[in-house]
């Protein structure tokens, strides 16, 4: 399974569409579980928000602006790579506050796909469709140039 913890709601309907078209995409290949905690002023409540759902049996990864930076080719190696030894590969997608250091040293990976800041929904659906990618290139279709 794909399991997102990700905090903070979306606003606009087209991120809904834009998040569920890709959604609708990947479940074709694998199961995927969007989690949407509520974001807070608070770093320290968030860390205990993402930490209900937290399982270090899972694969888990931290998407951090600071993070390793792989091409998409690496990232679906990565997802292939890791569906052999994990039945769960989790991303965390921290809220305007960011990922509390606790939650990055607790992760088996911080990635980043930018160096760039990006709007929390818009930055799902990026990673929604980068996942979808890897499953085009792990199977060897046609999508992702």
């Amino acid at each position: 399974m794909i399991k997102i913890i990700c905090l903070g709601k979306l606003k606009k309907q087209y991120l809904y569409e834009f998040i569920n078209d890709y959604k609708k995409r990947i479940e074709k290949y694998h199961k995927i579980n969007i989690i949407e905690l509520k974001d807070y002023e608070n770093k320290e409540k968030e860390t205990e928000e993402i930490l209900k759902y937290y399982n270090s049996n899972e694969f888990n990864i931290v998407m951090a602006i600071e993070g390793k930076k792989i091409s998409s080719e690496k990232f679906a190696k990565l997802i292939n790579d890791t569906f052999i030894n994990y039945s769960t590969i989790t991303f965390i997608i921290g809220s305007s506050n960011g990922v509390s250091e606790k939650i990055k040293e607790k992760a088996n990976l911080n990635l980043s796909f930018s160096d760039n800041t990006f709007p929390h929904g818009i930055f799902r659906g990026i990673l929604l469709e980068q996942i979808y990618r890897a499953f085009k290139i792990n199977n060897n279709e046609i999508y992702h140039k």
